[in-house]
């Protein structure tokens, strides 16, 4: 069993003994906490929850919904909903802030509470500090019979969000209704099922082959939407001779494409065209983080832009991106980030966006992918033992490499003309973690082995 503290929020595995796993008493202990951090920090009693499709999602929401009134919240439930969706409610609703109940890509067993501000934004490292500190306060109490929490249901927000995207000035349903795809997707039975449909409606798409898009949370395959998960889009779009395939996570902020011979566009590339598509139109700045593909950087720079990193996190993308008023940002996860409609990754715009530039490219997918630069990224990991100086390796590690470029924003990233290896300490296992991008898998490969052999070396002489 396992729970997790962290930037993104309350995550763990279902069942267990408390503090070990999510149980209820941990669900009970951090929403409290939570609830408590968002009346005294903005004073407004009022939190938007709504959950993925996980088998847990009901039960969690229970738990939650009723620690909430008894300490005085009202609750405004919008259901079975996306993560997006979710942050887009929060200010929608002018509450104190949001819970999104789900474990995003994690296998069925596992659920999360993820915890926004009152702008519908992830609560930063400070705050969840702020939270968990309050959480181990043994004198949270809870209020009396005449001043609990009411709960409110609205199921309005799929449709708000439909149109609020609609509304986007480069979001075209014309161009895309003219361009009659024919669309298969993959919705890992869970909330996008419920989403994905009518927005593709809405934006004209008519020709929709569903695949697990049943919202009763029981996975098809691994939810995180990666190649080898996916060999069944892959074949539908063969079959039906498809124009693309489009695959969410269950809770819909990640986004991944194949082509119309049922090869992967790369969740990597997802956000370089949208950005892409962007920037021709609305020319400045972009974010990742920097784990992400250079390929970014290259479009940014070729469309008069200047490119910026950022650790690792979606909340640290959106830092960076309001720092430099970026036009648009994400994660090489597939992740897009589009502040002309909110500060969160949202899967349901970025699909608007990239059937709008395809659509007015006329290209296919595969061709309008080899438009893009060439990069291929190896993903690799050190398996740390008990007491072993992380921080010490990176420093000499540093040290050893000074002479190249390099970043210590977050772990270490040292960049070799236009390959670079990043190096970072697990939030989540024991591991550092050694990402490697180059031209070819095989010159990324060779790029890792080398820093992977140099750290060896390192241990070794400790």
């Amino acid at each position: 069993m396992t729970l997790i503290k962290s930037i993104s929020g309350i995550r763990g595995t279902i069942g267990g003994k408390p503090g070990e796993g999510l149980t209820p008493f941990d669900i009970v202990k951090y929403t409290a906490a939570y609830g408590r951090w968002v009346k005294q920090t903005t004073g407004i009693p009022k939190i938007v929850i709504g959950r993925d499709a996980r088998i847990s999602g009901e039960m969690v929401k229970n738990l939650v919904i009723g620690t909430l009134m008894s300490i005085g919240i009202d609750v405004i439930d919008i259901g079975l909903s996306t993560t997006p969706t979710v942050e887009i409610a929060v200010p929608g609703e002018k509450a104190g802030g949001g819970i999104i109940i789900t474990a995003s890509h994690n296998p069925k067993q596992w659920n999360a509470l993820k915890l926004l501000n009152a702008l519908g934004e992830f609560i930063n490292d400070e705050e969840g500090k702020d939270v968990l500190a309050i959480a181990e306060d043994s004198e949270l109490t809870f209020s009396s019979v005449d001043k609990i929490g009411k709960v409110t249901a609205d199921d309005s927000y799929l449709q708000k969000h439909i149109d609020k995207i609609l509304a986007l000035p480069y979001v075209d349903a014309e161009a895309i209704r003219s361009a009659d795809f024919r669309v298969v997707i993959d919705c890992v039975n869970s909330t996008g099922g419920i989403f994905l449909p009518p927005l593709l409606n809405a934006l004209g798409v008519t020709q929709i082959e569903e695949l697990f898009c049943v919202p009763n949370g029981q996975f098809p395959h691994d939810p995180e939407p990666l190649p080898e998960n996916l060999v069944a889009l892959s074949g539908k779009v063969i079959e039906t001779r498809a124009n693309l395939g489009i695959a969410v996570d269950p809770d819909v902020d990640r986004l991944c494409f194949a082509d119309e011979n049922g090869a992967m566009f790369g969740e990597e590339y997802t956000l370089v065209a949208v950005a892409d598509y962007i920037m021709q139109r609305n020319p400045g700045n972009t974010v990742s983080n920097l784990s992400s593909t250079r390929a970014l950087r290259d479009i940014t720079e070729l469309n008069g832009g200047t490119y910026y990193a950022s650790a690792v996190g979606e909340v640290n993308v959106v830092t960076k991106m309001k720092e430099t008023n970026a036009v648009i940002g994400g994660e090489g996860n597939g992740g897009i980030i589009y502040p002309e409609l909110h500060y969160g990754r949202d899967a349901l715009v970025g699909i608007a966006l990239f059937l709008t530039h395809l659509a007015k490219t006329g290209k296919t997918v595969s061709e309008l992918r080899a438009t893009y630069p060439a990069y291929y990224i190896s993903k690799n990991k050190i398996i740390l033992t008990e007491g072993m100086d992380i921080d010490g390796l990176l420093k000499k590690m540093e040290l050893k490499y000074r002479h190249q470029p390099y970043s210590t924003i977050d772990g270490l990233k040292i960049e070799f003309d236009k390959q670079w290896v990043h190096l970072r300490k697990s939030n989540t296992e024991p591991v550092i973690r050694i990402y490697a991008e180059a031209g070819t898998m095989e010159r990324a490969a060779q790029l890792a082995e080398q820093i992977i052999t140099d750290i060896h070396k390192l241990i070794k002489n400790q």
